[in-house]
């Protein structure tokens, strides 16, 4: 069994690139490195995310919200739908609130 076989791809991030007819619209390749960089960057963003928000007393949505500016700039290499989906990721991560995550009940 291949490497890329074994990882396991979220459903909330094939919705990024699948269409109306659930079918990649781009090739599995590519699929595979755009979830590994997406991953990675949520992954990467969780410390110094925490830094900002426990030094400096950021709020936890204005950190998130600075953290999609940042990456659906041009210069980021992220698409917006990637770019939403790492700021959500981040959130789950690190157990903060985001509109794009459920509501814990109880």
């Amino acid at each position: 069994m291949s490497d890329e076989d074994q990882i396991h791809i979220p459903p909330s991030f094939e919705a990024v690139y699948r269409d109306a007819r659930r079918r990649l619209t781009v090739p599995r390749d590519e699929f595979r490195a755009r979830y590994e960089l997406c991953e990675d960057m949520a992954q990467m963003l969780v410390e110094p995310s925490q830094a900002v928000h426990h030094d400096q007393g950021v709020e936890e949505d204005e950190i998130l919200a600075r953290t999609q500016a940042g990456l659906t700039s041009a210069e980021s290499g992220f698409n917006p739908a990637e770019a939403l989906w790492v700021v959500i990721r981040l959130a789950e991560l690190l157990g903060w609130r985001h509109d794009g995550l459920p509501v814990a009940e109880g």
